[in-house]
């Protein structure tokens, strides 16, 4: 009798993360977390070169490829700045209305954390810790903070 092996599912409750640390969990995010990143551009209506930027400096050729073939390893790093987009994402879906969620992150804004710049601009220049800081802004807004 061949028996099969099935692998358990994993399930993460709110405010966990999964560990990035093991291969085999970024080789199963990757898809789906490129697969995100093409949609939130759409949505969110940025160039190639705006999400490049987001995603740490990929390539034009790297970024437009991976609509056919993700990569099989995304990576730490960019599995960090994917899932910190998605959700900022899914924040500004909470508090906003769509348009203003879809428009938010390229609206100037005069909170302290961005000096008059958008959001965008700042996650650009800052790299992840500005995406923390953007996200820790509206969770705090989403939970009423």
């Amino acid at each position: 009798m061949l028996m099969t092996m099935r692998a358990p599912a994993t399930r993460y409750e709110v405010g966990e993360w999964p560990d990035l640390r093991q291969d085999a969990t970024r080789i199963r995010l990757t898809p789906a977390a490129v697969t995100a990143m093409h949609r939130l551009a759409g949505e969110w209506k940025l160039t190639a070169e705006q999400m490049q930027d987001l995603l740490g400096g990929v390539s034009a050729s790297t970024w437009h490829a991976w609509r056919n073939r993700p990569p099989r390893d995304l990576g730490v790093d960019r599995l960090t700045r994917a899932s910190l987009l998605l959700g900022i994402h899914t924040a500004l879906q909470a508090i906003h209305s769509p348009e203003i969620a879809r428009m938010w992150i390229q609206l100037p804004n005069s909170n302290p954390i961005f000096g008059g710049r958008t959001p965008l601009e700042a996650m650009r220049e800052g790299g992840i810790p500005a995406m923390v800081e953007v996200r820790a802004l509206l969770d705090g807004r989403r939970g009423g903070l």
